[in-house]
């Protein structure tokens, strides 16, 4: 079957397997939900407004991803009215938010037509320009004094287009202004219903933020949402940077990163959009503020302490709100289900003019993501792979104790300079800290008696388990996953975690804290060293897809596995 002369690439047969068989719902509320019910009315109006912005993004983040999604997509739903074939293809396309995508199983894309790929530089630069054509641009530009449209041309909030022999940025609120002010009254209208004043006042400044070539008004919205704790409904603008390929290759052109750096022009790659809406989870969010609690004390002990700044230290006031929320919309970025989901999120990033200026950071948990579990695979898994004696160590409950760890993490240890001194390797080595830190630490609160050893032992046995058994060698593209198998091989190497002649997890409960703490010693000095070189080094070397992880993933495919995620939304 042809869509806009494009021949979907799978079979219907094949759709109906991916879509039975290795598709996940992912169920968000609706207006049945007990939280729901207890709000205020002006806040069950003011929700429906944000899930109606969140709605107008999608159109944004899927015009970002790929030239070809709103067409296709749009040509999918008409071809729907009379077509069993298309509609499927149209809900794979929805699982992935776009034409294509990884599905954290294949090396190779998801491609539901044949002839449309993936870009390296997505859709925010031309589609047929290559790296190498960049790179002479970019060069020719600065050579030129063309030198404050290359620094916009390496923002994170502009689209990049061909101008003669030249390129140009232009500002997403110029880019997406229709959008972006469609958004915006969405919020103006929210602000009107809300019964909160704070978070009236952040909606206020986010809406502002979406009509005002400015980054200072981005700047403004990040700090007064990050002061939110104690708001009755969550929403946040998503702005993060994993997908373009493009800006970082920069990093491995030594001529033009020397070019730049006489300017004084800050590389950051482009921040794909997305938008989340919830409902705080009260109960939740105290579990989240226990572990708040240490993180003053834990960025004394990090590694090194003494060497750099942090975002955090003792005398200052912690900036850093927490809440766990029950989901009513995900969509863009975040709905962008390729090999995974979000379960949780530590924004704004480090590049952000906000963090950069003194601002806090917000923790948001995802609850009913964490709560889409696949128990009979994971039961099928442990007999598999595990030894008996660690069967009652399983827990996935715990596995949300282990992210909590993982999210403050991001906020302990070397500031931004560090981590953007390693180039396009940043991003793993600093997913792969914020794992460390967390298991690192989770003695730590068991001395301080917010868990017990019981637990501590489940948060070992469950994330080895259910983070560390991958299910195929990841691309670098996919910095989490990256980060897991190197702790696998890591805990392997030193002896914390091994495996018998049948293929059984043994876990050294006493060694296993021990060689955390000295990953995370070696992690933290690759941060110090601001080097690309160290940097590839250390994952090149624990990133070996070795015969363990391969027959880890066999098993996985033997059981089937469920790459693949069905956001349902009701509202």
């Amino acid at each position: 079957m042809e869509i806009n002369g494009y021949e979907i690439a799978y079979s219907e047969a094949e759709l109906d397997k991916m879509l039975n068989e290795q598709m996940l719902p992912v169920v968000l509320i609706d207006e049945q939900f007990e939280g729901y019910q207890k709000l205020q009315e002006g806040d069950k109006k003011a929700l429906k407004h944000l899930v109606a912005a969140a709605k107008i993004m999608n159109e944004v983040s899927q015009e970002q991803d790929h030239h070809m999604n709103i067409v296709q997509r749009k040509a999918l739903e008409k071809a729907t009215i009379s077509s069993s074939y298309a509609a499927k293809a149209l809900k794979l396309f929805m699982s992935l938010n776009g034409v294509e995508g990884l599905n954290g199983l294949d090396a190779e894309p998801v491609e539901i037509f044949k002839g449309i790929s993936g870009l390296p530089g997505r859709n925010f630069y031309p589609v047929d320009l290559t790296v190498g054509e960049f790179h002479k641009i970019i060069q020719k530009m600065l050579e030129d004094g063309k030198v404050d449209e290359v620094r916009k041309i390496l923002s994170a909030r502009t689209m990049v287009r061909r101008d003669g022999e030249v390129l140009k940025a232009i500002d997403y609120t110029e880019y997406f202004a229709k959008e972006f002010s469609a958004i915006a009254n969405e919020l103006e209208v929210a602000a009107h219903y809300t019964t909160d004043e704070k978070f009236k006042d952040y909606l206020g400044w986010q809406a502002q933020a979406l009509i005002q070539n400015n980054e200072d008004m981005d700047m403004l919205a990040d700090k007064h949402w990050a002061v939110l704790q104690d708001s009755e409904l969550e929403f946040t603008l998503s702005r993060e940077c994993y997908d373009d390929a493009i800006t970082p290759s920069v990093f491995e052109n030594s001529a033009l990163m020397a070019l730049l750096n006489r300017y004084n022009i800050e590389v950051n790659s482009k921040d794909m959009l997305g938008i989340r809406v919830g409902i705080v989870n009260k109960q939740g969010t105290e579990l989240l503020l226990k572990f708040k609690d240490l993180m003053k004390e834990l960025a004394a002990k990090m590694p090194f302490a003494e060497r750099y700044e942090q975002n955090i230290n003792k005398s200052d006031e912690l900036k850093q709100t927490m809440v766990d929320a029950d989901l009513a919309a995900l969509t863009g970025d975040y709905a962008q289900c390729r090999g995974g989901i979000t379960t949780a999120q530590n924004l704004p990033n480090n590049d952000k003019l906000s963090i950069k200026t003194g601002g806090g950071r917000r923790n948001v948990y995802h609850r009913q993501v964490r709560m889409s579990v696949d128990k009979e695979k994971n039961r099928k898994l442990l007999e598999r792979l595990v030894a008996p004696e660690l069967h009652r160590y399983f827990d996935p409950e715990t596995d949300h104790l282990f992210v909590i760890g993982h999210e403050n993490g991001h906020s302990l240890g070397p500031d931004s300079k560090y981590q953007t001194g390693l180039g396009q390797y940043k991003h793993i080595i600093e997913e792969h800290k914020a794992d460390i830190v967390s298991m690192a630490f989770m003695p730590e609160y068991v001395k301080a008696g917010v868990i017990d050893d019981e637990t501590l032992k489940k948060i070992y046995v469950t994330h080895v388990v259910y983070r560390l058994f991958g299910k195929a060698k990841p691309q670098l593209s996919l910095p989490h996953r990256v980060a897991e198998l190197i702790e696998l091989n890591y805990l392997l190497e030193n002896k914390a975690i091994s495996f018998d002649e049948d293929m059984k997890l043994h876990i050294d409960f006493e060694r296993f804290p021990q060689v955390m703490r000295q990953l995370l010693e070696d992690t933290v000095e690759i941060q110090l060293s601001m080097s690309p070189q160290k940097a590839k080094e250390f994952i090149e070397r624990y990133s070996v897809w070795s015969d363990v992880s391969q027959k880890i993933a066999a098993v996985h495919a033997e059981l089937g596995v469920k790459p693949y995620k069905d956001i349902k939304m009701f509202f």
